[in-house]
């Protein structure tokens, strides 16, 4: 039996994925051919005659390994926490940025480096400022009347506008010498850090998020039928919405907390997956979490490839989603239903 066309564009996205990480994998000061990565990776679990050097196998499985992987969760998290926020408010324009939740995990994390925090307290402290950012755009969003796309957005922009004020002034008084070189660097975005325990703590806590999200990514399309068809469905519309917004935003601030502000991939990637599949969350969902988590490897490997000094992987992703989501504006994207 065929499979059907979403599951074919599913299928295809994933050999997609699968031919980034051995790219990825390979490509760096110690280059590798796709040949010697897959036997370096199987040497691992078949006993393989080792017939590369050394050096070679510890660079790639002590350091491309985790980045790689940790690249792919945090791109589909940002993705696919897009997708979510654009389904919970019906609008295809919002995202971790525009809402503002980016920038509140900014200060949150940023607050915690300040502090001499470990890795935990700069996760915790980046969601809980995260959810509070996401909490104070939807407050201030239902206070005002008028069109309720550009309510909500322009509701992000004043309560982002607010964390990066806060964000500022944790930079005006942070030590010139020690902490705020490494809060500017973290803000920029950057995986150059990554090592294995990064990536299994975003593994063990992105994971069962992730599978939750896809697990209820059908319950998306009864909120995007509007609240009173919702309600009249048998959905407990308050409590849904607090849930999948709850889930987003977890993944948005864990992302943050690993590799900083990398902004774009939560609105540019949702938008080029509709237009693959179009508005059913079913499909949506799955495909722009392949879509994100093969977007943001591919960046990182470029901005690590360039040049001698690693590009910030937030330049990059600014440099490539601004361009592509003028040209789908330009075309008159309107697939969102």
């Amino acid at each position: 039996m065929l499979p059907r066309p979403g599951q074919r564009h599913l299928l295809w996205l994933t050999l997609l994925v699968v031919a980034s990480v051995l790219l990825s994998l390979g490509v760096g000061r110690f280059s590798l051919p796709p040949g010697t990565v897959i036997r370096i990776l199987l040497s691992h679990i078949l006993p393989l005659d080792a017939d590369w050097p050394r050096t070679a196998e510890i660079a790639l499985m002590q350091v491309r390994l985790p980045r790689v992987g940790v690249a792919v969760l945090v791109g589909a998290s940002l993705a696919i926490g897009g997708a979510t926020y654009q389904g919970v408010f019906r609008n295809p324009l919002v995202s971790p940025f525009v809402l503002g939740v980016s920038a509140g995990a900014g200060f949150g994390a940023a607050l915690a480096i300040l502090l001499d925090g470990g890795a935990l307290a700069v996760q915790v402290t980046a969601f809980g400022f995260a959810a509070l950012a996401a909490f104070g755009t939807t407050l201030l969003g239902r206070a005002y009347r008028g069109n309720r796309t550009l309510v909500l957005v322009l509701s992000g922009i004043i309560v982002g506008s607010v964390f990066t004020a806060l964000l500022g002034l944790l930079k005006y008084g942070a030590d010139p010498e020690n902490k705020l070189p490494v809060i500017e660097y973290w803000l920029l975005g950057s995986l150059s850090g990554v090592r294995a325990p990064t990536f299994w703590g975003l593994l063990a806590i992105n994971a069962p998020l992730l599978a939750l999200l896809l697990a209820l990514r059908w319950r998306l399309n009864l909120l995007a039928m509007g609240d009173e068809t919702a309600r009249a469905l048998g959905v407990r519309v308050a409590l849904e919405r607090a849930i999948q917004l709850g889930l987003a935003t977890a993944l948005a601030s864990s992302a943050v907390a690993v590799c900083g502000l990398v902004g774009w991939i939560g609105l540019v990637v949702p938008h080029l997956a509709r237009l693959l599949v179009g508005a059913d969350h079913d499909r949506l969902l799955p495909t722009t979490l392949l879509m994100g988590g093969t977007f943001l490897l591919l960046v990182d490997t470029v901005a690590r490839s360039l040049s001698s000094a690693e590009i910030p992987l937030g330049i990059v992703t600014s440099l490539v989603g601004a361009p592509v989501f003028a040209a789908m504006l330009l075309r008159g994207e309107s697939s969102w239903s």
